[in-house]
């Protein structure tokens, strides 16, 4: 079963590449981010005609993420985090499918660091370990699957230097993030691959993408009863190279089928 993150930046701009991708890789379960439109303008009919149910939780202009499942419909559990009554940023979306509790997230991306961006930033990523705590209790197969908008480690990035300012690598985001994964929770992709070099974003500017200058920062985080299930890890990477594509590649994991 492959469950995948993709931040599409933009539903509507790139609807051919997003559906190109789903009919050639089939994943089980899809979290997409950054879908940039109210709920009415979601495209759910052209996902059906694929044969993926979805939920969503839009928002107009940006932000927004979305939950697909193949030959289900997602049964929905929370939208947005509790903490801030008045945060009103779609960046959270939590669902059963397929026997699985899976969490679609876009994080802040907290620039310019530091001021009030990178504050909400810390706050939010406080917000999310509280709630995958709650899930963590419930001992299910859970997937906590989006961007993250964090470097985790030096080898998670093209170049440490070039980064070194940013909200994405700076130390109070990366503790905040390890101490999610000290409550119990696996990044699959620095487990089976800790040397690093597996990028899943690449700028839009400066050549990144021709010279492969990118960094991690989409992360699929399991639960100890989903790294039990793992099979393996991978980073759909032509397709940030495809016309029109979004600056980020698709995401994903395997998981053994629950026996």
């Amino acid at each position: 079963m492959r469950i995948a993150s993709y931040n599409i930046n933009g539903i509507k701009a790139r609807l051919p590449r997003l559906l190109e991708w789903l009919d050639e890789t089939r994943p089980a379960v899809a979290c997409l981010q950054e879908i940039k439109t109210q709920d009415e303008g979601f495209p759910a009919a052209e996902f059906e005609k694929l044969g993926y149910g979805a939920i969503w939780h839009g928002q107009k202009g940006f932000n927004g993420v979305a939950i697909l499942a193949r030959d289900a419909q997602p049964v929905e559990v929370q939208r947005g985090l509790e903490g801030e009554p008045e945060d009103e940023h779609s960046r959270y979306l939590e669902a059963d499918v397929h026997g699985l509790r899976v969490a679609c997230i876009y994080l802040p991306n907290g620039n310019p660091q530091p001021g009030p961006k990178f504050d909400y930033k810390l706050r939010w990523m406080d917000r999310l370990r509280k709630r995958a705590a709650q899930i963590m209790a419930e001992e299910v197969p859970a997937v906590l699957a989006g961007d993250y908008n964090v470097i985790p480690r030096d080898n998670d990035t093209y170049s440490v230097r070039a980064m070194a300012s940013d909200a994405l690598m700076q130390p109070e985001s990366r503790a905040a993030y390890r101490r999610i994964l000290a409550d119990g929770w696996t990044d699959p992709i620095g487990t089976l691959r800790p040397a690093g070099g597996v990028w899943t974003y690449w700028d839009y500017q400066a050549g990144a993408w021709q010279r492969d200058h990118g960094f991690r920062i989409d992360h699929l985080l399991l639960s100890p009863q989903a790294a039990d299930r793992l099979k393996t890890i991978g980073v759909d990477k032509d397709h940030r190279g495809r016309e029109k594509a979004s600056d980020h590649a698709p995401t994903w994991v395997e998981l053994a089928s629950d026996s």
